[in-house]
């Protein structure tokens, strides 16, 4: 992780949406630790749980653009917008225009008004995903590669484009385009946890995929990276600095685990069951590298697998 001596923070405000999301938490606990005063975006109609962790919150509809919202935004110096349906689940039609809607949509409306208000922020940052570069082979894909011609990479270009009226505004947009986020109490690695601890865990396909990963305090420490970083903009690539088949990483998991990996899932099986997030997610091979994040300095704390999986494991042991 980035080194910093001191709060880095101190007397920024800064607003966060999806500040009750796995990533939302994580990320609000450390900008809390760096002296930042931190309020949290919470949509109108939503029913998820308010961050307590947060000074304050704002309630704002990003459905449509509105001068209610506008006032809302008023007098933040940062911006960070994490919000967005999970991608977790069976990509049925309906599910796939949820996974589109909440990103294209309310990043467009949070845009346009952060760029109308009377005093635009210094710095906004917007969630993407490596999703945007598709299917990659083990081609290096820096931020300046092309995107890809999957579902998940046309809606990281249109999610990104959304934020093109703050840029317009002479806001300093990041898109940091994030990995797969391994998280002790959440997302992937909790999904996959059960299976290899009853020792039935296995290499999906044929396990010569890339897989782009990167620990959750790293993602949190990147981002306060991007915003003390003001050289920072566009895409940010935040995955480790170690892209792993999956054969790689099913075999850490279990010698982490001290279980057998041994049942593999066949890609046909796969897409069976799981359709185009099988074959977009499980099967999709990218050797993302995180090019802007080290030429500006950037140290992580988990740049390899194994120890990676040490910690997440060792803290769902100590937190039972």
């Amino acid at each position: 992780m980035t080194i910093i001596t001191k709060p880095a923070l101190v007397g920024q405000k800064i607003l966060v949406s999806g500040a009750s999301g796995l990533l939302g938490r994580t990320l609000i606990s450390l900008l809390k630790k760096h002296g930042a005063f931190v309020t949290q975006l919470a949509r109108k109609h939503s029913h998820s749980a308010l961050n307590q962790q947060c000074d304050e919150t704002r309630i704002v509809d990003l459905s449509t653009p509105s001068q209610a919202t506008i006032e809302a935004l008023e007098g933040f110096d940062v911006v960070v917008h994490l919000a967005g349906e999970s991608i977790m689940g069976v990509w049925t039609a309906g599910k796939m225009q949820k996974i589109r809607n909440s990103r294209v949509q309310p990043t467009q409306v949070l845009s346009e008004a952060l760029a109308s208000t009377e005093k635009p922020p210094k710095t906004f940052i917007c969630a993407s995903a490596v999703g945007f570069y598709g299917e990659g082979g083990t081609t290096l894909l820096s931020e300046t590669a092309p995107a890809g011609n999957q579902f998940l990479s046309q809606v990281c270009v249109d999610w990104e484009k959304a934020c093109n009226l703050a840029n317009h505004a002479g806001i300093r947009v990041v898109n940091t385009r994030f990995g797969m986020i391994l998280a002790p109490t959440g997302g992937a690695f909790k999904a996959m946890l059960p299976p290899f601890q009853l020792g039935i865990g296995g290499i999906l396909g044929d396990g010569k995929q890339l897989m782009s990963w990167v620990h959750i305090e790293d993602v949190a420490q990147a981002i306060v990276h991007c915003i003390i970083t003001p050289t920072l903009a566009g895409a940010v690539n935040v995955v480790a600095p170690n892209p792993v088949t999956n054969a790689e990483f099913t075999h850490t998991l279990g010698k982490v685990l001290n279980r057998p990996t041994v049942l593999p899932a066949p890609a046909f099986v796969l897409k069976l069951l799981l359709g185009k997030l099988a074959e977009e997610l499980l099967l999709t091979s990218q050797n993302v590298i995180p090019a802007k994040l080290q030429e500006t300095g950037f140290v992580f704390r988990y740049p390899e697998l194994a120890s990676a999986f040490v910690n997440l494991v060792a803290h769902r042991r100590n937190n039972g």
